[in-house]
């Protein structure tokens, strides 16, 4: 197995040197009707939402690196954001924070990346540990919503671990908003195997439409 990880993106190697696809990826075949709605609302408002994105998109990275070092402890370097994007995704932390405080949390992996030799794709989960006793994966989300595919995601990173020999007891989707408006929740699974299947049938299709 072997990972490369790039300032674009990374790049996932089979035992056998060949290149594989990424959940995210794979996940992309399917359609995002809540995006296409979204993106039209702004619109029909006056905003311009290339621009709208752009100014998020670096709250979102610097917010999701804050809670994945929070938890591990490790440092952020912060010398390519903003003073702006800081406190906005500082404020995200202190919502994340609040959910934490009566959680005792032993993370095993962060953003470690993983292979599947079985179903030849890659992935990298943003939390597994142990919380409160119980195995759990969690997926941090800087988004405005919690959507189907990231479900799914979850269900590829199920798959990840188990093939690598980590059991799941439950997995969880924190959803961080960037700004006050877009909140903070969470959305907990005890059962995967729905959106599992439903990333093998995504894996499938991928692989059709490469051929």
């Amino acid at each position: 197995m072997k990972i490369k990880k790039t300032k674009a993106h990374t790049i996932y190697k089979n035992q056998e040197g060949k290149r594989l696809p990424g959940a995210t990826t794979i996940i992309g075949i399917l359609a995002k009707p809540a995006l296409v709605n979204w993106a039209n609302r702004l619109g029909l408002e006056g905003v311009d939402v290339s621009k709208y994105v752009d100014d998020l998109a670096g709250v979102g990275t610097l917010a999701h690196e804050l809670v994945c070092k929070e938890i591990t402890g490790k440092g952020v370097d912060l010398s390519e954001y903003s003073q702006k994007d800081i406190e906005r995704a500082e404020n995200a932390l202190k919502s994340f924070n609040s959910w934490k405080k009566d959680k005792d949390i032993t993370p095993v992996l962060s953003e470690q990346m993983l292979i599947s030799e079985k179903y030849q794709f890659g992935g990298a989960p943003d939390l597994y540990g142990k919380i409160n006793g119980d195995h759990i994966l969690i997926d941090f989300k800087t988004s405005n919503a919690i959507y189907d595919e990231h479900f799914i995601q979850l269900g590829a990173y199920k798959i990840l671990l188990e093939e690598s020999g980590h059991k799941v007891d439950k997995a969880i989707i924190v959803r961080i908003g960037r700004t006050s408006d877009e909140g903070f929740e969470t959305r907990e699974l005890t059962d995967l195997s729905k959106y599992e299947k439903i990333f093998r049938l995504c894996l499938e299709i991928y692989k059709l439409r490469r051929k």
